[in-house]
């Protein structure tokens, strides 16, 4: 198991920020490279189920993530199913007066990969400070 947590200050509208990184049903047309594939399953007021294929550290996981989301200040992801499965994300969207600080914590369990590869040399918080940029781009524009 890892956990990482950083920030990241977006030059943009909380709203906008919150809107564009949980727009899930479009990550794989806005972020291809990351997001090789997602499919919506169940969508139950603030809570939806989401079978997604992330591409991250050299590797391609499959997943069945359940989004649940507080609209603009918080969005949670519990993947429960596939090869993360226990995985916890939890994102913050904080009003600044010029922009918002979104705040990624995330607590990885992997079935049957070798995490020392996995996850050595911060492999993994870089990718996803990396996949945090191109949110960040996209929002400021």
């Amino acid at each position: 198991m890892a956990k990482f947590i950083f920030e990241k200050i977006i030059k943009a509208d909380r709203k906008k920020v919150f809107e564009l990184t949980t727009n899930y049903e479009n990550f794989q047309k806005i972020l291809p490279q990351y997001y090789p594939s997602t499919r919506t399953i169940s969508v139950r007021g603030n809570n939806s189920l989401v079978e997604e294929h992330l591409r991250i550290g050299g590797r391609e996981l499959v997943m069945m993530a359940k989004h649940i989301v507080d609209e603009p200040i918080l969005h949670e992801i519990f993947i429960v199913g596939g090869d993360a499965k226990g995985t916890h994300i939890i994102t913050r969207y904080d009003q600044l007066p010029n922009g918002t600080r979104l705040t990624l914590e995330v607590e990885w369990k992997l079935k049957g990969i070798k995490k020392l590869g996995f996850f050595g040399k911060d492999k993994i918080p870089n990718e996803y400070s990396k996949m945090i940029d191109e949110f960040a781009l996209l929002a400021e524009n």
